[in-house]
């Protein structure tokens, strides 16, 4: 393993990291009213940012509250503007420690890969699996599992003694544990729209990850963020394999499967990472397909209405059409797309 980084606290408070991470956290946000008003005086924000940091005085300031429908209704929760500076300062030096620490079929938060990745490596299993098998005439089981409101269960302190493993620097794990600790939590959870989140998250379940790995051996395992699939050809096997993971995930980190967990032939589809999966193709998942005909209907009235151009109903158009081009959707594609028919003024367009 890797080892314990440390003496990393002068690279995190110096002025040309903390330029760095003001460049990050601004990057595609850059108009917002706070971003401007930071940027506006940018040198003097960023000394006072040093300042408070390495007087060990600075504290996280109120988190930025909404709620997002996408996939579902849940709590979002930003820091302001000049907080999410210091986490991208952070995230830059302690990151790459963390990523050597990762396995290679983690797929979620991490640079370079996401939900695509994720699936190609699902699909890429099947095949191989189902190569495997092909003499045999064996059927392929799937675990699809996941963890019950992961971000709300994750246990402050269990999550400190995990990071604590990889980062050894006194300064850092000052500033990790008032990002922790002082974010309207008590012992538990983390806000979803923090970019430490992302990356405290990942680390929690790596735990999981290298007991899957390197303790139980499983070969085709894949996560994506709080969902895994493991596939073999032995449903007893993966029943077992269930009841020892959810074991380790109570003793070692207080975390439970949610209830949808199942054990199911491949053959009936898997539904990961945005897709469902077969061996020689995939579909997209029927619930996206569902929020879009609402979005586009959406889209529809505001284009009615004067609210919405072109441009705009074009972006949100290439981003359905991005999304169905990695799998078999042409039938449903043209279904949804001829659905959306503008007018304005009484004619279509």
């Amino acid at each position: 393993m890797p080892k314990t980084i440390r003496d990393i606290w002068p690279r995190i408070t110096c002025f040309d990291n903390l330029v760095a991470a003001w460049e990050d956290a601004r990057r595609g946000k850059r108009f917002l009213p706070s971003v401007l008003k930071f940027s506006g005086s940018v040198e003097e924000n960023l000394l006072d940012i040093q300042g408070r940091l390495l007087h060990r005085t600075w504290r996280p300031g109120p988190w930025r509250e909404f709620i997002s429908n996408d996939p579902k209704p849940r709590l979002i929760q930003a820091p302001q503007f000049g907080d999410r500076v210091v986490h991208h300062a952070l995230v830059r030096v302690i990151g790459p420690a963390f990523e050597r620490r990762f396995i290679n079929d983690s797929y979620a938060c991490r640079k370079g890969l996401g939900n695509l990745s994720a699936s190609d490596r699902l699909t890429d299993f099947l095949r191989a699996s189902t190569s495997e098998t092909r003499k045999s005439g064996r059927k392929i089981y799937a675990l699809k599992a996941d963890v019950r409101k992961y971000f709300p269960n994750i246990d402050h302190d269990i999550l400190l003694g995990v990071l604590k493993r990889t980062v050894g620097d006194e300064g850092a794990l000052w500033l990790i544990e008032k990002i922790v600790k002082d974010n309207g939590f008590e012992q538990r959870g983390l806000p979803i729209g923090a970019l430490t989140s992302q990356l405290f998250a990942n680390a929690y379940l790596d735990v999981l990850d290298h007991y899957v790995k390197d303790e139980l051996g499983v070969r085709f395992y894949v996560r994506y963020m709080d969902d895994f699939i493991i596939l073999h050809t032995d449903k007893r096997h993966l029943h077992d394999l269930q009841t020892l993971i959810g074991s380790v995930l109570w003793e070692r980190l207080k975390l439970q499967f949610n209830p949808k967990t199942s054990i199911f032939p491949a053959s009936h589809g898997i539904d990961f990472a945005g897709y469902r999966h077969w061996v020689s193709y995939r579909l997209p998942r029927k619930r996206n397909i569902k929020r879009t005909r609402r979005k586009f209907k959406e889209i529809r009235k505001l284009y009615a209405e004067g609210r919405m151009d072109v441009a705009q109903v074009r972006s949100r158009v290439a981003s359905f059409v991005g999304y169905t081009k990695h799998c078999k959707a042409s039938r449903t594609v043209k279904g949804v797309l001829d659905e959306l028919v503008l007018q304005r003024g009484g004619g279509a367009e």
